[in-house]
């Protein structure tokens, strides 16, 4: 029996074959096998183990006849002309073991890289050098901070209709900005942009989730959003990104940020921090921000942790924020005069969460930071 365990040790699946626990989790075979042979230590975000400490024997010698391989087709659903390639090994116990590559899921991957290709040709960077008419007196800078968008959710809502909902936040937080002198938008992004890890559909821990696309299709859709509200914002103001990952996509957003660092390598308005430390600071006249997703430090620790992460700059600043996401709601605490702020999303429920009772108000914020007095408000567009 093939295992499928948690980073955590849960086991969360049992399969009589390889190739029955690469077809139920979507997860290839050939990286299955190698955790199975010590080539590599996950494959799909698992685990992957023999029951009762099998091991196995390799068997470039071990054979299967013809009327055996027929059969081991025929049990699978395939055809003789649909396989690849097929490898077969013997454990310690005498028994078979085997796994097939079939041209269909060779293909598949194939057409996914072709595709990924061609849509970034469709929308290409476009690097315009722009002027912005920002005056000295009382700039400031413009925190958009939409965290737990969970892109690929499955809540009732669409995946165009939550576009929709986050570029008409980005939008109508700007237009309601009308009349401050923006020196910079500040963008942090993450905080569980995405709502899994990937090809599992688990959070970065293991737990499953209940997405609507597959895991392709939610990075390419979340990558291309990320580039429109940048570009958008950029019309108006240089843009300061900072990529923070969540408990969901710590992972892909590492990788989306890598894509965002590229994008814009050559703009001179936009620049993007995917530096990987666990918690990101920002710092502008007078003031430090620190950015976490928050699901891991204790509130109460955090100025602590700002002291002893960047001494100098807190030695610098005198207004000091630490701001988060993951709770999907506004609290705001201060601890020895630094308050951290658990900012709202504007995601909709899934139905585990509505039949738990969470409810929490749908909002985007703004943050307004005066370069010498610190933050001086926000304002908030509600879903």
């Amino acid at each position: 029996m093939i295992l499928q365990i948690t980073y955590e040790g849960q086991l969360v699946g049992r399969y009589e074959s390889v190739a029955e626990a690469s077809r139920k989790t979507d997860i290839d075979n050939g990286s299955i096998n190698k955790v199975l042979r010590s080539f590599r230590k996950t494959a799909g975000g698992f685990k992957w183990e023999y029951e009762d400490g099998e091991e196995i024997v390799d068997n470039t010698n071990v054979n299967l006849n013809d009327s055996d391989f027929n059969s081991l087709l025929l049990a699978e659903g395939l055809d003789r002309a649909d396989v690849k390639s097929v490898k077969i090994w013997q454990t310690m116990k005498g028994e078979t073991r085997y796994s097939i590559v079939t041209k269909e899921r060779d293909q598949e991957i194939r057409d996914v890289k072709d595709e990924f290709f061609e849509s970034l040709k469709s929308i290409s960077p476009t690097i315009l050098k722009r002027s912005y008419d920002i005056k000295k007196e009382n700039p400031i800078v413009y925190e958009i901070s939409l965290p737990d968008i969970h892109y690929g959710k499955r809540t009732g809502i669409s995946a165009e209709q939550a576009e929709v909902n986050y570029m008409n936040s980005i939008q109508e937080l700007h237009q309601r900005a009308e009349g401050l002198n923006i020196e910079k938008f500040l963008l942090p992004i993450g905080n569980d942009g995405m709502n899994s890890e990937g090809a599992t559909r688990a959070t970065t821990k293991g737990t499953p989730q209940d997405d609507t696309m597959d895991w392709q299709a939610s990075f390419v859709g979340y990558t291309k959003l990320m580039i429109k509200a940048i570009n958008y914002l950029s019309q108006y103001a240089p843009v300061d990104v900072i990529i923070i990952g969540g408990n969901h996509d710590y992972e892909r957003m590492f990788y989306a940020g890598e894509v965002l660092s590229a994008w814009y390598t050559e703009d001179q308005n936009v620049t993007v921090d995917n530096s990987t430390e666990s918690r990101k600071y920002y710092e502008y006249g007078t003031n430090m921000i620190m950015f976490t997703h928050g699901d891991k430090e204790k509130a109460a620790n955090m100025p602590l942790i700002m002291a002893t992460e960047q001494p100098m700059m807190f030695a610098r600043t005198k207004f000091r924020e630490v701001h988060c996401g993951h709770l999907h709601k506004e609290m705001v605490n201060e601890y020895r005069g630094i308050k951290v702020r658990f900012i709202p999303s504007i995601c909709a429920n899934d139905s585990w969460h509505k039949q738990m009772g969470y409810q929490a108000s749908r909002c985007a914020q703004a943050y307004i930071w005066n370069k010498n007095k610190g933050c001086e408000g926000y304002l908030q567009v509600n879903i």
